[in-house]
């Protein structure tokens, strides 16, 4: 499932292509046929990110409400045909944003909105984050550090990835008891997060290997994985650890694959 940097990039790209244009909205595949109707011609307000969910607004009283799901693509190009796939389809005379496999691609209203946001929690990526409302929750909880911070009614946007890099990176132990994280261990956590996430953002691929871990710096083959990007533990179970040298464990939490090193996260 895409994380929080890849909807946040989304806003930003669908932000930069449409916003202030009046574009063809359509469904080609014809599941979203009658609702892109509505929005067809109407002027393109925004597009907005929370964690994994992307809201799209037009000059119309309902909007688009998108949630990728494990499957999902929103892929911004110069003007094409469609596939017979394209859910939603937004397209001007430059661009065209075609959503395919989407877990949710809805019209809803701002009542709509207001309900979903209510049930997330504080998105690093976005600038009215809480911190201290994350940091309340935490300590007072006996769940695992590994497990909150996958809570997206806790860290909105936090996916796999963004769960194992920065605790590897920081050294804390995935099954720390939240109410056992100290206060300058969390602060450092959220600054990880924030920071990396918004490289994710930028680069549109996860890093988070520092320089002195690189493939150039440790004269090591880079590193070849569907998902791209140099990382320190996630989906290296077995691998040494570039820091200790300790194989990378594995298991799964709650439904979910977990990697650390046992030598850097006691």
């Amino acid at each position: 499932m895409p994380e929080g940097h890849v909807i946040h990039r989304l806003a930003r790209d669908l932000n930069s292509a449409f916003t202030q244009t009046t574009p063809q909205v359509s469904s080609p595949q014809g599941r979203f046929a009658t609702e892109a109707a509505q929005l067809d011609q109407q002027t393109f307000i925004g597009a907005d990110a929370h964690g994994k969910h992307l809201f799209i607004t037009f000059d119309h009283p309902l909007q688009i409400h998108i949630h990728l799901g494990l499957i999902g693509k929103f892929h911004l190009s110069e003007p094409k045909d469609p596939t017979p796939t394209t859910r939603l389809r937004i397209a001007n005379d430059h661009t065209t944003a075609d959503l395919i496999g989407p877990q949710w691609c809805r019209l809803i209203t701002e009542d709509a909105r207001a309900h979903t946001l209510a049930k997330l929690g504080a998105d690093p990526l976005r600038e009215d984050a809480d911190p201290e409302w994350v940091w309340t929750r935490v300590h007072r909880s006996n769940r695992t550090i590994g497990s909150l911070l996958m809570d997206q009614k806790l860290f909105a946007g936090v996916g796999n990835i963004y769960r194992a890099e920065p605790l590897f990176r920081l050294g804390i132990s995935p099954f720390l008891p939240g109410k056992q994280l100290s206060r300058p261990l969390f602060d450092a956590l959220w600054t990880d997060l924030t920071e990396l996430m918004a490289d994710g953002v930028t680069k549109g691929r996860i890093d988070t290997i520092r320089p002195e871990h690189t493939p150039e710096a440790m004269g090591r083959p880079p590193r070849k994985d569907d998902h791209g990007g140099e990382v320190y533990v996630y989906r290296r179970a077995g691998q040494p650890c570039h820091v200790c040298g300790t194989p990378i464990e594995h298991q799964v939490m709650e439904g979910r694959n977990l990697f650390w090193c046992p030598g850097c996260q006691r």
